[in-house]
């Protein structure tokens, strides 16, 4: 596999020398700066390549784009889409001129991946990214005040959040708010309260149905392009993979991948297999999942999460946790033997280690949250150790 690295660009704590130094060869990353919506030009995208080509020692290039982001408009299937599809097959066809040709995008309603806690402690003094079913229960049902949210949550995780939200400060509001915000590095609204009730308003009455129906239109919209340019599409699963907040979640399952995958029965029309977004489903047995869709694997984001049984769960090691990542990896290095076989040019899957914890010198760097230096080299190089003895005793290519 490709071991790539993500990179938030020129203001991120973590250069792109460090990832050299942690043996990534790929970087992963996007124009943030740029609206959601609006077209990204060559000349935007040549001067990233650039940026990520500028030290020629380094032997680095841009691998994947995380994430070309799709407005909420198209998910809402809300007005005159032509323009905002438009707009997204020109950046397929920029980025595919510019020989960049691997996306990442999610259809994660309003927000991106969620968490109650940026710095949970772990023995040692490192930390780690965390949900705790009981601290989302007071944001949705107390903070919120969401109507029927209590309906949505575990009585136990309500009693708790209950709890919780009587004896918090505004410092404990205002802190869970921006963590929940926290997964959304590259967006352009940063919701409080009433801009999220907002938001979800415009939500009502759209259900998973509805978004299945909104995703299939995009797809069938841009996928034709993809084809066309040579670019592969992957979509990242729901993390975590439930609804939240009364918003519908569809990438949470291999039911949804189903979906996503027949939708336009295209081999452009991939998917992200992120092994801890899935593998916070109880109901995802992860590798099984990756023999099934491995056609259609065109990244993955390697990561492990430790499970709770009230719902809540934790980034763990790279190789604890519930997942197998033993077993998924080497589902992934087959489809690469097959790939290869068959004489596919791209028969390397890009992966990279994903939600690292914060470590050693990780510690009061301001990275961004899950993106450390010390905590990702750590997880990329127990990876890299399952690769290398897999494919010694396999015989297949690294």
């Amino acid at each position: 596999m490709e071991q790539t690295w993500r990179w938030f660009g020129p203001g991120d704590a973590v250069g792109l020398s460090e990832a050299r130094q942690a043996g990534a060869a790929g970087i992963v990353t996007a124009l943030h700066h740029i609206p959601y919506g609006e077209v990204w030009p060559v000349a935007e995208i040549e001067r990233r390549k650039a940026e990520i080509a500028a030290d020629p020692g380094l032997g680095l290039r841009w691998s994947v784009v995380e994430s070309l982001p799709v407005h909420e408009r198209i998910k809402l299937g809300e007005g005159d889409l032509e323009p905002l599809f438009a707009n997204y097959r020109a950046s397929l066809r920029n980025l595919a001129a510019c020989g960049v040709t691997t996306v990442c995008y999610n259809f994660m309603p309003v927000i991106d991946w969620t968490r109650t806690e940026l710095a949970h402690p772990l023995p040692g003094g490192g930390t780690a990214l965390r949900f705790n079913a009981h601290e989302f229960a007071a944001f949705d049902c107390f903070m919120l005040a969401r109507p029927e949210a209590e309906a949505d949550h575990a009585p136990e995780a309500v009693a708790r959040g209950r709890a919780w939200f009587q004896a918090s400060t505004e410092a404990d509001r205002d802190r869970l708010l921006a963590t929940i915000m926290a997964g959304l590095p590259g967006a352009f609204d940063r919701y409080d309260i009433a801009g999220l009730r907002r938001m979800l308003d415009r939500y009502r009455g759209i259900d998973a149905g509805t978004l299945r129906h909104n995703l299939a239109a995009f797809l069938r919209a841009v996928i034709p392009t993809a084809r066309e340019v040579g670019i592969r599409m992957a979509i990242h699963p729901d993390d975590p993979p439930r609804p939240l907040m009364g918003l519908p979640r569809i990438v949470k399952d291999a039911d949804d991948l189903a979906f996503v995958t027949g939708a336009v029965d295209a081999e452009e029309n991939g998917i992200t297999l992120c092994s801890g977004s899935l593998g916070a489903g109880p109901q995802n047995d992860v590798p099984a999942m990756a023999r099934r869709f491995a056609p259609r694997i065109h990244f993955a984001h390697l990561r492990n999460v430790a499970r709770e049984p009230d719902g809540s769960f934790m980034e763990a090691d790279h190789l604890g946790g519930d997942t197998d990542m033993v077993a998924l990896i080497g589902a992934l290095l087959a489809e690469e033997a097959r790939r290869r076989e068959a004489g596919d040019p791209r028969w390397r899957i890009p992966m990279r280690p994903d939600h690292g914890h914060a470590l050693l010198s990780d510690l009061g760097q301001n990275a961004f949250p899950g993106y450390t230096a010390v905590g990702r080299l750590k997880g990329l190089a127990e990876l890299r150790g399952v690769m290398t003895a897999l494919a010694s005793l396999k015989g297949w290519p690294l």
